[in-house]
């Protein structure tokens, strides 16, 4: 065991959504893994020791993409972990995320079935794809604004079942990529305008959570007519 002392903070501010004595949603910043990689460095693990002192937990109950902001439940001990991995393999867990995307649909909502299959090469590394043989991957969208000039639309998406990179892959394959993805779309000074907006766990009573548009994203949104409440 290391006989460094331990910092006094957490290595980056801490946005705690809900919290009771077994249970964390954190309102991930975007930018923050939530595993800390082998040469360690910040990530939300990193901060599990400023949530619990307990000996069981924490433990990440889902993962959120290191470029995606918002709602990440974290379980504080064992009994609420097994049951929130319960409640998502049964997909009773209810996910929605903002996206502001390039062009966008011409519908007012829709549903996009397409497979999703990981493929690597040594030039590029690993992506996510669609894919015929893939596995199967679902999500719903409903139009809430777009801007004025048609370029720029806000979606809210509900992911009916949890593939890497879903809603990144499914937005871009039908033509509207999200911006500021490096990997499906283009590169964006304010990063990926994706937010994992609420979430909602089947608990008695049930747990919500809704986590407000980081800074980055709020230009676009305005642009396609949200408002922003606090203001």
């Amino acid at each position: 065991m290391s006989n460094l002392p331990q910092p006094n903070s957490p290595p980056f501010a801490l946005d705690i959504l809900y919290q009771d004595q077994h249970v964390v949603i954190l309102n991930k910043p975007a930018g923050i893994p939530v595993h800390t990689g082998p040469a360690g460095g910040v990530s939300v693990e990193a901060c599990f020791a400023f949530l619990s002192r307990r000996k069981d937990g924490p433990w990440l109950a889902h993962r959120l993409d290191t470029e995606t902001s918002g709602c990440l439940a974290i379980a504080l001990r064992k009994q609420p972990l097994i049951a929130m991995q319960q409640a998502f393999a049964a997909k009773t867990v209810h996910k929605t995320y903002w996206a502001v995307v390039h062009g966008g649909p011409d519908n007012a909502q829709g549903d996009i079935t397409l497979p999703l299959r990981k493929h690597s090469t040594k030039a590029e590394g690993w992506s996510i794809k669609p894919d015929p043989k893939g596995e199967p991957a679902r999500t719903t969208w409903r139009v809430l604004g777009r801007s004025k000039s048609k370029n720029l639309t806000w979606l809210e998406l509900t992911l009916h079942t949890g593939r890497t990179h879903q809603a990144r892959v499914h937005c871009a394959a039908m033509g509207w990529p999200i911006m500021g993805d490096t990997l499906y779309g283009k590169a964006h000074p304010q990063g990926l305008h994706l937010l994992a907006r609420s979430l909602t766990l089947p608990f008695t009573p049930p747990l919500h959570a809704i986590a407000p548009p980081r800074h980055g994203m709020q230009a676009a949104l305005k642009a396609c007519g949200w408002q922003n409440e606090t203001e």
